[in-house]
C-alpha cells in the first residue's frame, strides 16, 4: 500500500468512475485498475463494487476512504510545511474574496503587496462563492473571505467570524425618489430597478420580513451581478437602486455622484463577513500580511 493507492481509491469515490478518475489523476484507466487492485489485494478484499457502470464503495471500501482522505490531507500538509521552510520567505498569498470583500480589499490589497512586499506572490481571485469553496477545497486558494450568510458550516471549513457592514439603499443624486424628502417605500423602489449582488437566503428572509412578499430578491432585484462596482456604475448612469453594503459607495456618496436612500422601515439588515479556511491547514507566514490588512480595511 502506498499513498499513491490512496490517492487512486478517493479519485474513483469522488467521480464514481474509472475514466473520469483516471483522467484526473492523469493515468490511463488500466494503470488506475491495477492501482486499485494491488490496494485490494493488501486489504485482502474489494473496495469498490463494479456494477456495469457503476462504481461504488464497499463498507469496506468507505472506510479505508474516511482515513484515506485524512492521510492525504497530512501528507499534503507535510509537504506544504517543508516548501515553506526551504523557501525561506514568506511564501505566496492566494486568496478568494466575496463581493463586498472584493469591493472593499482587492485594489487597495494588490497596491499595498507592490508597494511594501514587491518579491511575495500574490493571486486574489473575486467569483462566486460556490465556485471558491471548491477551490478552496481543492488548494489552489488558501483562504476566502465571502459572505458567511452564503456557505454551510462543514467540519473541514475553519470559519473565523470579521465583521458586520451596514448595507443601505443608494441611488444617483436626482433620483425621482429623492424629491419626495421622506423615507420611501419598498414599493415605491419596486418602480425602478433594484441593483445587487447574489443574496443568502437569510438576507432574502429577513427582506421579507422588514418589508413584505414584494422584497424577495428572486422577484425584486432586476440587475444581478457578483461586481458591485459595476452595479455602482450602473447606478450613477441610471435609475437603479443599489442594495449592498454602504462603504461600497461611500466614495460616491461623499463625491456627490450617489446618496443614501431612507427606507421606510429603515433597513437594519447588515452584510456579516467571515475568514474561511481548511481546518488543519498549514497557512503560510505571507497570510498573516492579508489577515492584518483585512482586519484594517473591512469596516464600515
Amino acid at each position: 500500500m502506498n499513498l499513491r493507492h490512496l490517492e487512486h481509491l478517493l479519485a474513483v469515490a469522488e467521480t464514481g468512475s474509472f475514466s473520469r478518475a483516471a483522467e484526473q489523476q492523469h493515468l490511463t484507466q488500466s494503470a488506475l485498475s491495477r492501482s486499485i487492485q494491488s490496494l485490494e489485494e493488501d486489504l485482502g478484499a474489494r473496495l469498490i463494487e463494479r456494477t456495469g457502470k457503476r462504481n461504488e464503495l464497499t463498507p469496506l471500501g468507505q472506510a479505508v476512504a474516511a482515513r484515506a482522505r485524512r492521510m492525504v490531507f497530512e501528507a499534503a500538509e507535510l509537504r506544504r510545511s517543508a516548501e515553506l521552510l526551504k523557501l525561506g520567505d514568506l511564501g505566496v498569498i492566494r486568496v478568494g474574496l466575496g463581493s463586498g470583500p472584493g469591493v472593499m480589499l482587492m485594489t487597495p490589497f494588490l497596491a499595498y503587496m507592490a508597494l511594501k512586499h514587491p518579491n511575495v506572490q500574490v493571486s486574489v481571485s473575486p467569483g462566486a462563492t460556490e465556485l471558491q469553496l471548491i477551490q478552496l477545497r481543492q488548494r489552489t486558494l488558501d483562504a476566502l473571505v465571502i459572505d458567511v450568510r452564503r456557505i454551510e458550516p462543514a467540519p473541514d471549513l475553519l470559519i473565523e467570524n470579521l465583521t458586520e457592514m451596514q448595507t443601505a439603499f443608494v441611488c444617483r443624486s436626482g433620483h425621482p425618489l429623492l424629491q419626495a424628502g421622506r423615507p420611501v417605500s419598498f414599493d415605491e423602489m419596486l418602480n425602478f430597478p433594484i441593483a445587487s449582488t447574489p443574496l443568502s437566503v437569510e438576507v432574502a428572509r429577513l427582506l421579507v420580513d422588514l418589508f413584505g412578499p414584494r422584497a424577495n430578491p428572486l422577484q425584486a432585484v432586476s440587475l444581478r451581478c457578483d461586481d458591485i462596482a459595476s452595479l455602482i456604475e450602473a447606478v450613477k448612469a441610471s435609475n437603479a437602486i443599489y442594495f449592498g453594503i454602504r462603504a461600497a459607495a461611500r466614495a460616491h456618496i461623499e463625491s456627490g455622484e450617489l446618496e443614501e436612500l431612507v427606507s421606510a422601515p429603515t433597513l437594519t439588515i447588515g452584510a456579516r463577513f467571515a475568514f474561511v479556511t481548511l481546518l488543519g491547514r498549514t497557512e503560510a507566514p505571507s497570510m498573516s500580511l492579508f489577515r492584518q490588512f483585512v482586519a484594517e480595511r473591512l469596516r464600515d
